[in-house]
């Protein structure tokens, strides 16, 4: 890439891109949403983080826009950067855990959504199978102290 004022080369970078998911803790279980869009399947409710929101405001955002849910308790858990966790492009997303109340609707870029127990979890996109076991194994973990 070269300047347009003068000229000079411009070297181009390329970074993986924000994204945010969310587990959301409902009673009876944990919200997935069913995607409107490719790759299909069942997720976390979640999505891009917009130049000038914060990761945490990205995860409410992205909540109330695919379950019409309100979430309460915002907390991080991990980030999940694996080059190969979206065959779109390099992503690396900032998972939170958060408490709403309330049936879940599917909205935005979510099809359908639903409450889902561990025993009960559908086939999973992206790496959210791996999200989902260290999620609870967390609480396993916590149960036992």
């Amino acid at each position: 890439m070269k300047c347009t004022k003068c000229g000079a080369e411009i070297p181009v970078s390329q970074n993986p891109v924000p994204t945010v998911d969310i587990i959301i803790e409902v009673e009876g279980g944990i919200v997935l949403i069913e995607r409107k869009n490719p790759p299909y399947g069942w997720a976390l409710p979640g999505g891009f983080v917009d130049y000038g929101e914060s990761f945490e405001d990205a995860a409410v955002r992205e909540a109330f826009e695919e379950t019409g849910l309100e979430v309460e308790q915002l907390s991080q858990f991990h980030t999940y950067s694996d080059p190969q966790r979206d065959s779109r492009m390099h992503t690396a997303s900032t998972v939170f855990m958060a408490r709403a109340s309330g049936k879940p609707v599917g909205g935005d870029d979510a099809k359908t959504a639903d409450i889902f127990t561990q025993e009960s979890l559908p086939d999973l996109a992206f790496d959210h199978a791996r999200i989902l076991a260290d999620y609870y194994s967390m609480k396993q973990e916590k149960v036992k102290r």
